[in-house]
């Protein structure tokens, strides 16, 4: 019997500690699908960054390193520059990519470092309780919000994609989701692409995934997605944000 479907070679056997409901699964399994058909396994490096995505490390088949919080990015630079042989990719959050992590994170595109980001929006500090993040939408409850975020006093959500499409070393920019099939197969094809481009030394790359966090949200992951359909995707449109070869796809 010829085999449909199996689990990618670029991830190990570790039961996933996620919430049910959460994305990250998904999220992990096109990342080591994408290693898969590259062919890059052995020599991929992943970062794994502070949050719920901490024990990456333990769910991806590749050699790992675990940085502080919000320093992936300066940590995949310096590995990918002692070995620029190495696929480098970090995984990481909002509260930790968009907050701690926010001059890591554009310096790096400015730079024009060789690595490929993954970020998972998911609009809320997921690990820690579920307080406000740099991407909690205006109006949204959380423990630190109780009566939703007040723009007035702290500000509006920061857009990760539209910051970094207007730093010049930044080669390729995408914003998807994995709340359908047909948005989880675009995702797929971000991610292969951010990873390409690394293989063909083209330069800095990240890939925002709007995803859901179905505890912290205090939903159903049934209404969680259908949250995310009617509030994140609205505030934060899909699409390419940058990409400096698209003519040459």
């Amino acid at each position: 019997m010829a085999v449909v479907f199996e689990k990618p070679k670029a991830l190990t056997d570790a039961v996933l500690h996620y919430c049910p409901g959460c994305t990250h699964g998904i999220i992990h399994r096109l990342v080591a699908e994408v290693i898969d058909e590259l062919g890059i396994q052995g020599k991929t490096v992943g970062i794994a960054s502070v949050g719920c995505s901490v024990m990456s490390y333990d769910y991806f088949d590749v050699d790992m390193v675990q940085a502080a919080h919000g320093r992936a990015p300066a940590v995949g630079t310096g590995v990918k520059r002692a070995n620029p042989d190495n696929i480098v990719f970090t995984y990481q959050g909002d509260g930790d990519l968009a907050a701690i992590g926010t001059a890591e994170t554009v310096h790096s595109a400015a730079r024009g470092e060789n690595i490929t980001v993954i970020f998972v929006n998911n609009a809320i500090y997921g690990m820690t309780g579920g307080q406000m993040a740099p991407t909690t939408l205006p109006g949204q409850v959380t423990q630190t919000s109780p009566y939703g975020r007040d723009t007035n006093t702290v500000g509006f959500p920061l857009k990760v994609c539209e910051l970094l499409s207007n730093v010049d070393g930044a080669t390729y920019l995408e914003r998807v989701a994995v709340n359908n099939v047909k948005n989880v197969k675009a995702a797929k094809k971000a991610i292969k692409k951010a990873f390409t481009y690394q293989t063909e030394g083209k330069g800095f790359s990240l890939v925002e995934v709007v995803s859901t966090c179905p505890t912290n949200w205090g939903m159903t992951p049934q209404n969680a997605l259908k949250w995310l359909e009617e509030n994140m995707i609205p505030y934060y449109p899909l699409g390419v944000y940058k990409d400096k070869y698209a003519q040459e796809g």
